[in-house]
């Protein structure tokens, strides 16, 4: 009798599992450690409604009288209180928490916008070269001569004079989006544009010019999952610098308002507290906001690592 043996066809997620890159996550203690604090901070800001002690937003749960309490192991302390409280008598917990989660949401939504105008943007200068390369690359010399920071702050300046205070406080989360995506596409472009000078003169992409495909067709779906690394890589960084520039803009009064707390606007509004001695309301938001920073910056340079073997140590 015969029997007929069937080779085992492994699924995505044991394709994944078994992947080079789960090999070198599980060998690098930095990356696994900087995963396991971003993922918690991430958890934690998703789920602020359940965890946090009080609603920052509910003026209800909020007394004046509770104002720049210290923190509860202090001796002015309120034991309600974890970190103490802000100038309006907010739990600093509960706001670090829905601040965290704003900062996240603006970091992630910004990137997002990059990523969409940084790859048409390179795709279209790479692949059509000439001079559609070099005025869109000239554009982004333009605005990459200038700091990220400046061009955040003048298209916001100039979607507060054009929409007024109350339109831009109504919308500020969506204004960042909108600012910090303009401000930092360009580094999404340049990356893009030399891996389409890399990848268009290849053989699988004559091959479709020949079979007749249109230029958006072989752009997007054969040389663009090609630059996904690079692609992947960049997103890390820019999602901590996203979250840097909301910060600085917040602090500069540039960026979310009062009622809507980030971890920018805590430290803002701590830092007019600091000399008079209500130093926790700037200190807990900085900490976090920097360990943030610095765990996504971490996770990205193991990621620029693990997909390049040639500089990975393991």
């Amino acid at each position: 009798m015969n029997t007929i043996t069937s080779s085992h066809v492994p699924t995505r997620w044991e394709r994944l599992k078994n992947s080079d890159l789960i090999y070198y996550f599980l060998k690098d203690k930095v990356a696994m450690f900087s995963f396991a604090i971003f993922l918690t901070c991430l958890l934690m800001s998703l789920f602020a409604p359940l965890i946090a002690p009080t609603d920052p937003y509910d003026l209800t749960s909020i007394s004046l009288m509770d104002s720049e309490l210290p923190p509860a192991w202090m001796a002015e302390g309120d034991e309600n209180f974890l970190l103490g409280t802000d100038d309006q008598g907010r739990d600093i917990f509960s706001t670090i928490l829905y601040g965290s989660r704003l900062s996240l949401t603006i970091g992630f939504l910004a990137v997002g916008l990059q990523l969409i105008l940084g790859i048409v943007i390179g795709l279209s200068s790479g692949y059509f070269g000439g001079r559609i390369d070099s005025f869109l690359m000239r554009f982004a010399d333009v605005q990459l001569s200038f700091s990220t920071l400046m061009v955040a702050i003048i298209v916001s300046a100039i979607f507060k004079a054009s929409f007024g205070n109350e339109f831009y406080s109504e919308y500020a989360v969506i204004m960042l989006v909108v600012i910090i995506g303009i401000a930092e596409w360009p580094q999404y472009a340049r990356t893009i544009r030399a891996s389409v000078l890399a990848e268009k003169e290849k053989e699988y992409v004559e091959a479709a010019q020949v079979m007749g495909f249109k230029a958006g067709r072989i752009m997007f779906r054969h040389i663009l999952p090609n630059c996904l690394s690079p692609i992947l890589v960049i997103s890390t960084v820019q999602v901590a610098n996203a979250i840097m520039s909301e910060a600085a803009l917040s602090f500069l009064g540039l960026g979310l308002p009062v009622d809507q707390p980030s971890l920018g606007a805590l430290i803002s509004i701590g830092f007019k507290y600091i000399f008079s001695g209500a130093w926790w309301i700037t200190l807990f938001p900085g900490i976090v906001l920097v360990t943030l920073v610095l765990v996504i910056n971490l996770l990205g340079d193991w990621l620029r690592d693990a997909f390049n073997p040639k500089i990975y140590k393991g």
